[in-house]
C-alpha cells in the first residue's frame, strides 16, 4: 500500500501558489483494508474514504470505461492490481496528472527533485502554460469542456493545445455536451464567472462550439456589431468579455456577475436592418436570461438581480438626464426602497458595463454616486408620520402611497440641486 498526493496540490505547489487542499490516491489497498484501518467510506459510486484525523480525501486507484454518454456513464474498477500511472491516466490534463509520494507531499517542491510521478510531461507543459488533455479518454466525459474552460480562466496565461481544442470540438460534434445536467453546468459556470480572467472561460467554450450547446443566447452576441461611438470594441461578444473582466477586475459577487453576462443577450436577436442599433434589447434580454436561468437552475438571487440590471441599466447609463419624478420610478422599478442592499449591486453591474468598454476601463462612473444619493434622500423620510396625517384626512391606500411617493420625489429633488 503506497499513498500519493495527486492533482492540483501537486499543480499548485509547483506554480508557487499556496494549496488550499489535497487529493491522495491509494495504491496498492482495498475498501476492506481501509476500512480497518479507520478511513471511513464517501458515497458508493467511487472507492473514496476519508481519513481518521485528517478528514482529507483518499481514493483507491482506479480505472474508468466509458459505459453510456454523458458524465455518469462510467464502469469503475478499483482493486489492488490498479497501479498509479492508470490511474493518472483517466485524469483531464497533463498539469493534473503528477502525483508525488506522501511522505514529500508537505514539503517544498524542492524536495521533489526525482520524486514527482509524471508519465504525461505535466512539468513539461507546466512551464510552456499549456493546457493538455492528458490522453483520448478526455472525450470520455464531457464536464472536461467546462473543466479546462474554467481552468484557462484561472490561468489566464495559459494556452490550450490545439489537439485538445479540436478534440473538443469534435465531442461537442458527437453531441457529448448535450447530455450535460443543468446543476452541473451551472457549478462550472459559476466556478469560471468566479476567477480573475472569466473571459478566458467564455472564449474558450465559445471556441470549441460547446457554448452554442450550452449557452446559445449567448454564444449568439459574438459577431453581433454595435454602434462604434458607444461601443469602440463594436463586436457584442467581445464587450461582453470586457464586462465580465471588469466585474472581476472589481472584485464582484457571484450575483453581479451573472447580471453582467446576461444583460444584454437581446442584442443577439436583433433584427438585421436595424443594426448596429439595438432598440428594445432590454426587454428581449430579460425574457431570454428569464429562459436561461430557469434551464440552469441559476439561484433566485442571481436571477432577480439580473432582471433589473437588463431592464433597466440603459435608464441607469442615462439617469443624469432625469428629473426627480423620473428618478424616484426609476428607483422604485429597482426595488430601491425595499432592497436597498440589492440596488448597489444593480449599480455596481452597470458600472461594469460602462467601463467594460474598449477605452473606458480606467473610467469614472457617476451614475452610482448620483443614485445613490438619490436612494438616501428617499430612505431618509419618514413615512409614518405622512401616513398618520394622510390617514386623518379620509385618504386610504393608493392615496396614502401616494403622499409617501410626493415626499421621496420633494427629497430627491433636494439632493439633485
Amino acid at each position: 500500500m503506497k499513498t500519493y498526493a495527486v492533482g492540483g496540490a501537486v499543480r499548485d505547489a509547483l506554480l508557487g501558489l499556496a494549496v488550499q487542499d489535497r487529493d491522495w490516491v491509494v495504491v496498492g489497498s482495498t475498501p476492506e483494508a481501509m476500512a480497518a484501518l479507520g478511513y471511513a467510506p464517501v458515497g458508493k459510486d467511487f472507492p473514496v474514504f476519508l481519513h481518521p484525523q485528517t478528514r482529507e480525501e483518499y481514493a483507491l486507484a482506479r480505472t474508468e470505461r466509458k459505459t453510456a454518454r454523458g458524465y455518469k456513464g462510467f464502469a469503475v474498477q478499483a482493486d489492488p492490481s490498479v497501479t498509479l500511472e492508470e490511474d493518472l491516466a483517466r485524469r483531464d490534463l497533463t498539469v493534473n496528472a503528477m502525483a508525488v509520494p506522501e511522505a514529500l507531499a508537505h514539503e517544498a517542491p524542492a524536495a521533489w527533485a526525482g520524486q514527482i510521478v509524471d508519465p504525461y510531461d505535466g512539468q513539461k507543459d507546466l512551464k510552456a502554460k499549456v493546457l493538455r488533455h492528458v490522453t483520448g479518454a478526455f472525450a470520455e466525459d464531457p464536464v472536461r469542456i467546462l473543466r479546462l474552460a474554467r481552468f484557462a480562466a484561472r490561468f489566464a496565461d495559459f494556452s490550450v493545445a490545439d489537439e485538445t481544442m479540436a478534440l473538443m470540438r469534435q465531442m461537442v460534434e458527437d453531441g457529448e455536451v448535450d447530455h450535460l445536467v443543468p446543476e452541473r453546468v451551472w457549478q462550472e459556470l459559476a466556478k469560471g464567472l468566479m476567477s480573475d480572467k472569466p473571459s478566458r472561460m467564455l472564449e474558450v467554450l465559445h471556441g470549441c462550439g460547446a457554448l452554442k450547446v450550452l449557452l446559445p443566447e449567448l454564444d449568439r452576441l459574438w459577431g453581433v456589431p454595435q454602434r462604434a461611438e458607444y461601443h469602440p470594441e463594436v463586436d457584442t461578444g467581445v464587450h461582453m468579455m470586457l464586462v465580465m473582466d471588469m466585474a472581476a477586475h472589481l472584485n464582484m459577487p457571484l450575483s453581479v456577475r451573472v447580471a453582467c453576462l446576461l444583460h444584454d443577450l437581446g442584442k443577439g436577436s436583433t433584427p438585421a436592418d436595424l443594426l448596429p442599433r439595438h432598440i428594445g434589447h432590454e426587454g428581449r434580454s430579460v425574457k431570454l436570461l428569464q429562459k436561461v436561468c430557469d434551464r440552469l437552475r441559476v439561484p433566485s438571487d442571481c436571477k432577480e438581480l439580473a432582471e433589473v440590471v437588463a431592464r433597466e441599466h440603459g435608464n441607469i447609463h442615462r439617469s443624469a438626464d432625469l428629473n426627480a419624478e423620473a428618478v424616484m420610478r426609476l428607483l422604485e422599478r429597482c426595488d430601491a426602497i425595499r432592497q436597498a442592499e440589492r440596488f448597489a449591486r444593480v449599480l455596481q453591474a452597470c458600472e461594469c458595463d460602462a467601463r467594460g468598454r474598449l477605452g473606458f476601463a480606467d473610467a469614472v462612473y457617476p451614475p452610482a454616486t448620483r443614485l445613490l444619493k438619490a436612494q438616501q434622500a428617499a430612505l431618509s423620510v419618514e413615512t409614518a408620520p405622512i401616513a398618520q396625517a394622510a390617514a386623518q384626512a379620509g385618504l386610504k391606500g393608493p392615496q396614502i402611497g401616494d403622499r409617501i411617493t410626493q415626499a421621496r420625489v420633494l427629497a430627491v429633488r433636494q439632493v439633485q440641486g
